[in-house]
C-alpha cells in the first residue's frame, strides 16, 4: 500500500496490482483492473468497469472510464479496455461502449497520447499511434496502428483513418482516410503519402515505391474508385513482401462506410 498515495480513494472492488502507484487525490471505482507497474497520476479519476493494462502511465486530471455521452445509453453494462506501454497525458477523457456497438471502447499498445485527447463511445484505438494535443475522435471511429493524428483535429463519428496514415494540424476528417495517405484541411484533402514515417519503420525502397503506386491510382491518375481498385489489386504479388500492404488497402476501400477522403 506504500505505493498509493493516503489521499487516493481505490474502491474495494477496484483490483491493482501490487507494483501500481496512485498518485494525491485519485480516484479508482469499482470494476477497475490495472496491471503490473502502471501508474496513475494525481487527481485522475477511472471508473469503472475499466481495464488497463501493464506498464501504462496515465498523468493528472485524466479521467478514464466514464459513461458515454450518448443520449441512448441506458446503464447498459459496457467498458473500457487499454493495452500496455501507454502514455496517456493530462486531461485525457476515455469514454466506455455503448450496446448500439460492440459495446467496448478500446485502445491497443504502445501508444502516446497528448494532453486533452477525447475518445468517445466505442473508439477502436490501435498500436503505436500518436495522438497529439486536444485531438478529439467522435463515437465509432476506427484508428489504425502507427497513425498520427494532429493536434486540433476532429474526426467525425463512424469514420476509419487507416494504418500508417498522419493528419495535419486542425484536419476536419469526416471521410475516411486509407491506409499510408497524408491528409490535411478542411475541407479535407490528401496531400501524399507518409513516405518519411514508412522509411522510419523500416520499410523497403521497393514497399515504398508500391504505397507510391497506390497513392497515384487513387489520387493522381483520374481514376474512379473502382478502377482504382482493381489496379491496386493488381499490383499483388510485384514487390517482395508488398502483398500486405496491399492487401491493408484493398481491405480498408472495401470497409468503408463514410466514402474516403479524395
Amino acid at each position: 500500500m506504500s505505493r498509493i498515495h493516503a489521499s487516493a480513494v481505490i474502491d474495494p472492488a477496484a483490483e491493482l496490482h501490487p507494483t501500481v502507484e496512485v498518485g494525491p487525490f485519485a480516484v479508482i471505482g469499482a470494476g477497475v483492473e490495472i496491471g503490473e507497474g502502471s501508474t496513475v497520476g494525481p487527481h485522475a479519476v477511472i471508473e469503472g468497469p475499466t481495464r488497463i493494462g501493464r506498464h501504462n502511465r496515465v498523468h493528472a486530471h485524466a479521467v478514464l472510464g466514464g459513461a458515454p455521452q450518448d443520449k441512448k445509453y441506458g446503464g447498459e453494462p459496457t467498458r473500457l479496455e487499454i493495452g500496455d506501454h501507454n502514455t496517456i497525458r493530462e486531461f485525457c477523457t476515455f469514454n466506455r461502449g455503448t450496446a448500439q456497438d460492440v459495446g467496448v471502447t478500446r485502445v491497443g499498445n504502445h501508444n502516446w497520447v497528448m494532453a486533452y485527447v477525447h475518445l468517445a463511445h466505442d473508439v477502436q484505438v490501435g498500436s503505436h499511434t500518436i495522438l497529439a494535443n486536444n485531438a478529439t475522435l467522435a463515437g465509432h471511429v476506427h484508428i489504425g496502428d502507427w497513425v498520427i493524428v494532429g493536434g486540433l483535429t476532429g474526426v467525425h463519428q463512424f469514420c476509419k483513418v487507416g494504418a500508417h496514415a498522419m493528419t495535419g494540424f486542425q484536419s476536419h476528417v469526416s471521410q475516411d482516410v486509407p491506409p499510408f495517405m497524408m491528409a490535411a484541411g478542411h475541407p479535407l484533402a490528401i496531400a501524399g503519402f507518409n513516405v518519411e514515417g514508412l522509411r522510419r519503420r523500416g520499410f523497403s525502397k521497393e514497399r515504398i515505391a508500391l504505397v507510391k503506386q497506390m497513392h497515384r491510382l487513387l489520387y493522381r491518375d483520374g481514376l474512379t474508385l473502382a478502377v482504382a481498385t482493381d489496379a491496386i489489386r493488381a499490383l499483388k504479388g510485384s514487390v517482395e513482401g508488398g502483398d500486405a500492404d496491399v492487401a491493408l488497402v484493398l481491405d480498408f476501400l472495401a470497409a468503408s462506410t463514410r466514402g474516403i477522403a479524395r
